[in-house]
């Protein structure tokens, strides 16, 4: 290994200006490194869950949607009953819009206000690191 001006001890021993440089070049490279892996780690993890819990919803919807017509079936033949069947059925279809209007605008007002998924660890951590090199920086 040769060994270069920037990186020889100064003469009283302590390392000189361009060594203590490199040093904290090397440091703040590793911390980047490591921040980035941990913002990939934290959003792996919450992509996976979000991608557990929507199959589930999507299985949830499935089961709910062949009950839904099961009662959609049975509404129309009830109304049949006292009205000719396809006004029931009409009926029993007008009422079931406008419940999905309904969810539809709800869904979308809540979408509207969900925040985009961040890596909060990950931000929290590289605030304080940046609070740490501030407050070391000015002494």
């Amino acid at each position: 290994m040769t060994v270069t001006s920037h990186t020889r001890p100064a003469a009283d021993g302590h390392p000189s200006t361009g060594e203590l440089v490199g040093r904290a070049t090397e440091q703040l490279s590793r911390l980047l490194r490591q921040e980035v892996a941990l913002a990939k780690e934290e959003l792996t993890e919450k992509g996976r869950r979000a991608g557990r819990g929507g199959g589930l919803l999507g299985a949830a919807g499935a089961v709910g949607y062949v009950g839904l017509i099961t009662l959609a079936g049975a509404a129309t033949a009830a109304l049949s009953l006292a009205l000719p069947v396809w006004a029931a059925a009409l009926i029993v279809a007008a009422v079931f819009f406008a419940v999905a209007g309904l969810l539809a605008a709800t869904g979308r007002a809540q979408l509207r206000r969900a925040a985009p998924p961040t890596p909060e660890k990950t931000l929290g951590s590289v605030r304080a690191d940046v609070d740490a090199i501030r407050e070391r920086a000015h002494r």
